[in-house]
């Protein structure tokens, strides 16, 4: 039987680290080689990490890789490596992809098609590939694209057209909810309609506020045959073989998609853990108020961190009730977390009588309840410079939306793991959380959310309930939906035109935000780019 073992590395190759990421791959294709394989497949731009970025605009960029790629081509490996990389050709720039075999390129393939969406901007860097490529390897007929190429027809048919019964695609595809199953759904469509055995490979690890999941892959015209888990770094043998004019697969297994809750809990732990530990930092120090957002953070930061890298600081003002405090220290107490009480009411107190000449005859609004904030950044922020621990904001996306934060208050840190979490979704992943060990009292799941910050407050006080609200963001940020559409849907108008004001005038606060962790088709960042003055109008 003619067969062909390919493996599939499925691992962490850091943006930037182009040296590192080449002894890797080597590292990699030795381990491969050991177990028989004839085809190593890495990730899109392997050698760089992706997304590069402006790095890519750097003039000691094109050395670097060119240093790299001959560092593989040294190595003399005896086995095909499919490795992603910047190659610049006639003044141009392109996204590519070599197969290099016993220290010579064989063949090359420009990426025909360039995201520019969402968090994608690569026509910003890269230019487009038009030729085919297809290689022969041990009597198989391999097609070549990246990532893109397979979400759209030409690529791929051009590929079968062109002889190709294996088709290798190399990704750099980011998570967001039910990404895993609208890669499968559309690299199934793509085998079973030009009957081709495709290798799809994507990167594990977290890259600023994106989180690559995994999710490699074999598929075959018959359907999925073989899946990495997500969220892991793996290097999966598979054996391809001819099944008549078909290709099968030999011991393949499919591991179902996770849950929606369970993923995107995993997503959250992978990227604040390589935000931190990519960075240098020695660990978390974040507020801990009792409330359902700073308790799922902590448990987000002690699964991703480890307990003894967190510290978790209640900072109680006169508003805080006993029962924010004991719940606080119950959470800190069930995850093993190094715990401490400062209480504000002095600081505030003092801030207060300096700001008295000024503020005399004035009516107490907000700013009182913003200093209270503030002096709590202040606090975490000098506790962050004095041990090194990065300072972890607890703002989930609905606050984040409609400007329910203080700026250089609760919003003052370095990374925000539920800057992408709708408050509702918030709730959910609590209650997963619980599933595996109960940290979060359920009182706190239960009651009415609050800041705390003036008597008696509650979240929906001055905001619709969240129920509502996430729907309202969710159609007018990620569906770009107008006041109108969202009206005709059912909607109170009051409650529409106030929400999208408070999401129009908030984006200065969003633009001073840390970064956070993305899981939505849309979330505030990269993927979302409103200028903050601007005279339009949300009608139509």
């Amino acid at each position: 039987m003619n067969s062909l073992k390919v493996a599939l590395a499925q691992d962490e190759f850091p943006v930037g680290d182009i040296s590192g990421n080449a002894e890797k791959m080597i590292t990699l294709a030795r381990s491969a080689l050991q177990q028989n394989a004839r085809v190593i497949v890495f990730p899109e731009l392997t050698i760089t990490g992706y997304p590069p970025e402006d790095l890519l605009l750097r003039p000691s960029m094109a050395i670097r890789v060119e240093a790299a790629m001959n560092t593989l081509l040294e190595a003399k490996l005896p086995i095909y490596m499919v490795v992603g990389f910047p190659k610049s050709e006639d003044g141009l720039l392109y996204n590519k992809l070599a197969v290099i075999y016993e220290g010579h390129i064989l063949v090359e393939y420009a990426k025909q098609r360039l995201p520019n969406y969402q968090v994608f901007d690569e026509k910003r860097y890269f230019s487009e590939g038009q030729d085919t490529s297809v290689i022969e390897i041990d009597g198989f007929q391999c097609g070549l694209t990246i990532c893109e190429d397979i979400w759209f027809d030409q690529p791929v048919r051009g590929a079968a057209e062109s002889g190709a019964e294996i088709l290798f695609n190399i990704n750099g595809s980011p998570y967001h909810i039910d990404r895993d199953e609208q890669r499968r759904a559309r690299v199934s469509q793509v085998a079973g309609k030009y009957g081709l055995c495709v290798v799809y490979v994507n990167h594990n690890c977290g890259q600023d506020e994106l989180v690559f999941d995994g999710g490699s892959m074999v598929v075959t015209a018959d359907g999925v045959q073989h899946t990495l888990p997500t969220y892991e770094s793996r290097l999966d043998i598979v054996e391809l073989y001819r099944n008549g004019e078909n290709i099968g697969v030999n011991g393949g297994s499919v591991i179902p998609p996770r849950p929606r809750f369970e993923s995107v809990y995993l997503a959250l732990i992978q990227g604040l853990r390589a935000y931190v530990n990519r960075n240098g930092f020695k660990g978390v120090v974040m507020g801990l108020s009792g409330g359902i957002d700073s308790g799922l953070s902590l448990a987000i930061a002690v699964d991703a961190l480890g307990a003894e890298r967190v510290h978790a600081v209640m900072l109680p003002f006169e508003y805080t009730s006993q029962m924010s405090q004991d719940d606080a220290k119950a959470e800190a107490e069930a995850l093993g977390v190094r715990y401490s009480v400062l209480p504000i009411a002095s600081m505030f107190h003092a801030g207060m009588e300096t700001l008295k000449p000024l503020f005399d005859g004035l009516p107490v609004d907000t700013t009182e309840q913003n200093l209270q904030a503030r002096i709590r950044g202040q606090l975490l922020m000098a506790i962050s410079n004095k041990t090194g621990y990065m300072v972890l904001t607890t703002g989930n996306k609905s606050e984040m939306a409609v400007g329910y934060a203080t700026l250089y208050g609760d919003m003052c840190g370095g990374f925000n793991a539920l800057k992408d979490v709708p408050k509702t979704l918030v709730f959910e992943l609590a209650r997963h959380r619980n599933t595996l060990s109960p940290v979060i009292p359920q009182r706190v799941i239960d009651r009415p959310p609050s800041a705390e910050l003036a008597p008696d407050q509650k979240d929906e006080d001055s905001l619709p309930p969240y129920a509502i609200l996430d729907q309202l963001i969710e159609r007018y940020v990620e569906n770009d939906e107008s006041l109108e559409t969202i009206v005709a849907a059912g909607f109170d108008r009051a409650d529409v035109t106030k929400v999208i004001r408070l999401i129009d005038i908030n984006e200065y606060k969003r633009r001073q935000a840390p970064e956070g962790v993305r899981i939505t088709p849309r979330g505030f960042g990269r993927d979302r780019r409103y200028p903050i003055t601007n005279a339009w109008k949300p009608g139509i």
